[in-house]
């Protein structure tokens, strides 16, 4: 297994957490908390980074032979 294999495993695990508390802060925000609901708002954003991270390190590669 090469490096960024396990750097993509480790990226999607911290996609799962983030994912996980992007959901608990919607909760809380649907509850009327606002704080919450900007708290979720920079989770989801991360989350949408660390998947485009993920598909950049786990799409094909290009080779020059």
């Amino acid at each position: 297994m090469c490096s960024s294999d396990l750097i993509v495993g480790r990226l999607r695990g911290i996609e799962e957490e983030l994912r996980d508390l992007a959901y608990d802060r919607l909760r809380e925000a649907a509850g009327g908390d606002e704080e919450a609901r900007a708290d979720e708002r920079r989770v989801l954003q991360a989350r949408r980074a660390i998947e485009r991270a993920i598909r950049v390190l786990d799409g094909p590669t290009d080779s020059w032979d």
